[in-house]
């Protein structure tokens, strides 16, 4: 009996990713027009009109403002930093083998924070390191000192995520020493609400900077795709499917560092979006990195955009931490996670 390959559904496929498109486009508009002045979707596509294409059409000079230059880059900067958050998520748990992993828990954030608090109020590295240097930085020491300590507790997956959080509290206690001794008031009371997590001050030059930081590390994770598919079975089985073991550990980490980092240093640190979105994705298309990288990038752009209009309405006349927001999300469903990783098969 001739067995036939099984063919790619191409139309189902191309279908699901229009529809994903659709979501996408949808929250950047909901993003658009919610918040305190209420702007209805017409105006906000003739202000786009007019960033974009100088159109020309009769959009008033304050809605043109907060359309086009306030919440349409804001909206961007989210989806980028939710679908880079959650694609780092995906490849730190294929890579550890254990589905609590992520740069929040494993200290990646952390340590970018510590490196960008740095550069903000130690002016450390002089005008040669930008705070995303500074925060790549902290994000490299970070791996580092976690893949030490996890070295010498035997490199066993549950050890790792037990070295972040030992690596995290370093790293928060360096930020916190930093701040409470060497900044001023008005520099303390900034740092802690960024550390929060804020994209309030977030413009143009920013997606510029985050754009290509997401999408060429979306290509990379997509080019390893199979290789991180080979690790489902562990590190010695992906390397018997002639996977260059090594190599492919330290592209990626540097991809989830670089993509972390700079998220960080632009934002602030934002916890539970790389552990729950890669969870959500494998519910809806399994465990597969060829579809389940795409799937990662779109609903974690998805979640932050509406994050981000959350933390805008929730409290009249003020504008929650997106930190705060993520958390109130990510930390039942990081007990869900939790408890059934832990539950006996």
């Amino acid at each position: 009996m001739s067995h036939h390959p099984v063919q790619p559904n191409w139309p189902a496929r191309i279908g699901i990713a229009f529809a994903a498109l659709a979501a996408l486009v949808f929250a950047i508009a909901l993003a658009v027009t919610i918040g305190e002045m209420r702007i209805p979707l017409a105006t906000a596509f003739q202000a786009l009109g007019n960033g974009l294409f100088d159109l020309g059409y009769p959009v008033s000079a304050i809605q043109q403002g907060v359309i086009f230059d306030y919440r349409l880059s804001r909206a961007l900067l989210a989806g980028l930093c939710g679908g880079a958050l959650a694609l780092s998520g995906a490849i730190l748990q294929a890579l550890l083998r254990n589905p609590l992993a992520e740069p929040y828990i494993l200290g990646i954030s952390a340590g970018a924070s510590t490196g960008a608090v740095a550069v903000m109020i130690l002016g450390f590295g002089g005008a040669v390191l930008t705070v995303s240097g500074g925060a790549f930085l902290g994000s490299v020491a970070a791996l580092l000192i976690v893949a030490l300590l996890a070295a010498g507790a035997g490199g066993a997956s549950d050890r790792v995520i037990l070295a972040g959080v030992a690596g995290s509290q370093l790293f928060n206690a360096a930020t916190a020493t930093i701040v409470t001794t060497l900044a001023s008031a008005e520099q303390a009371r900034g740092v802690m609400f960024w550390l929060l997590g804020n994209f309030g001050g977030v413009r143009w030059p920013d997606v510029f900077v985050a754009t290509p930081v997401a999408l060429a590390g979306f290509a990379i994770c997509m080019l390893h795709a199979k290789a991180l598919d080979a690790f489902a079975f562990g590190a010695d089985a992906a390397a018997s499917l002639g996977v260059a073991v090594t190599r492919v550990r330290i592209v990626l980490f540097a991809v989830t560092a670089v993509m972390t980092a700079t998220m960080v240093s632009i934002v602030g640190t934002i916890g539970f979006v790389g552990l729950v979105i890669p969870h959500a994705a494998r519910f809806l298309v399994g465990p597969g990195h060829a579809r389940l990288l795409p799937v990662c990038l779109v609903i974690g752009a998805i979640f932050m955009i509406l994050a981000d209009i959350l933390s805008r309405i929730l409290v009249p006349q003020q504008i929650l931490p997106i930190g705060v927001v993520t958390a109130l999300v990510g930390a039942p469903a990081f007990a869900i996670i939790l408890y059934r990783a832990r539950r006996p098969a």
